[in-house]
């Protein structure tokens, strides 16, 4: 995984999706922040339902091409600053793009986001799982520990 796809119709008209099958290269948010940032991107902003589409378009075709995409949620380039935990009913309105895109789209799983210490955000990608409240653990979002690896 690694190639980039460009199209003509988005404000940012290229995409790179990274995916590793080997769970010891994947990353946490700021890694994966940073890696995207030296490589001359930022990490993903989703400012609409068409780009939202458009991105699961990659990922159904990824899967189909066979190179063995499975089980493994992306970091998107959402999340929530401040200090430690939010609990609050404001907490989904902390969320804000890494790239300093203003977009309120929102493509939050079921009773997503749970706040507390989760405060980086994943696109579910668990072709495998077993569905849940929301359906299948496939393309919504979820906020996760920014440490964890993906």
């Amino acid at each position: 995984a690694g190639q980039k796809v460009c199209y003509g119709a988005f404000k940012r008209s290229c995409y790179k999706l990274a995916y590793f099958q080997d769970l010891s290269r994947r990353v946490g948010f700021q890694e994966a922040r940073q890696a995207c940032e030296i490589d001359g991107g930022a990490l993903l902003s989703l400012e609409s339902e068409a780009e939202q589409q458009l991105i699961e378009n990659m990922l159904q075709n990824l899967t189909k091409s066979g190179s063995g995409v499975s089980d493994g949620d992306f970091w998107i380039g959402l999340w929530r600053s401040g200090d430690g935990v939010a609990t609050s009913s404001a907490c989904p309105d902390l969320y804000q793009w890494a790239d300093g895109s203003l977009s309120p789209f929102r493509n939050w799983y079921t009773d997503e986001p749970s706040c507390g210490s989760e405060a980086c955000v994943v696109m579910y990608h668990q072709p495998t799982a077993n569905p849940g409240l929301g359906g299948p653990y496939l393309y919504q979002w979820n906020d996760d520990r920014c440490n964890m690896k993906h």
